[in-house]
């Protein structure tokens, strides 16, 4: 099987490369920028480029020979509003776009906890984000075919991976998740058929995420 990772220069993008890779999968590092390539390389990916700013039609042309998609990539805090929707909405349906013109059938994302719960968003400090992730998950659910997993994690932190998760996190006292094991989760999805077409909240629990899913 073959992933390709977009934004798999990113936190969790690398972590997640590190993971699937150290299980013998072949793993496609989408990177914008060649000197991105040795780190990928190093973590056991096959970096090639890619441009989340191109169409889908380019895009497409990068996942030929794919199994699986999965999209990580955020614009992180330093892009602006602008750079949020041309990233984490419109460059992650591009993807989807691109992928089911490939003949991609599975794909995995990252989105965010309360990201269809409207009446949270002003808490957040940060709601041009979530509202790009709502769109963005809703057009992965209702306006493709493709076999999707949407994980949603509580805050990130990048505490060492616990390897336990909580599904159910309206009943966890803390909301917060290590990046690693949001890595570990998305590996753990890509294979389990029973996660297709499923929306799952995460945050740090009690239960091994190998048997999360099943």
């Amino acid at each position: 099987m073959t992933t390709f990772i977009v934004g798999a220069h990113g936190q969790i993008g690398q972590l997640t490369t590190k993971a699937l890779a150290a299980t013998g999968e072949k793993v496609v590092a989408g990177i914008r920028d060649q000197q991105q390539a040795a780190t990928l390389s190093a973590l056991g990916a096959q970096p090639q480029a890619f441009d989340l700013a191109s169409l889908p039609a380019e895009q497409a042309i990068a996942f030929e020979g794919v199994d699986n998609v999965v999209f990580t990539a955020g614009s992180g805090g330093n892009t602006g509003y602008d750079g949020t929707l041309q990233i984490d909405l419109d460059g992650a349906i591009k993807t989807m776009i691109a992928a089911e013109q490939a003949g991609v059938k599975r794909y995995v994302i990252v989105s965010a906890l309360y990201a269809e719960q409207r009446d949270k968003w002003a808490q957040t400090g940060i709601a041009p984000y979530y509202v790009a992730k709502y769109y963005a998950d809703e057009w992965l659910q209702h306006r493709t075919q493709l076999d999707y997993t949407i994980l949603r994690p509580g805050v990130l932190t990048n505490a060492v991976g616990t390897g336990k998760i909580d599904l159910q996190p309206a009943a966890a006292k803390v909301k917060k998740i290590p990046r690693a094991d949001v890595a570990a989760a998305i590996v753990a999805v890509l294979k389990q058929p029973q996660t297709y077409k499923r929306v799952y909240d995460l945050v740090s629990g009690t239960t091994d995420v190998n048997t999360a899913f099943a």
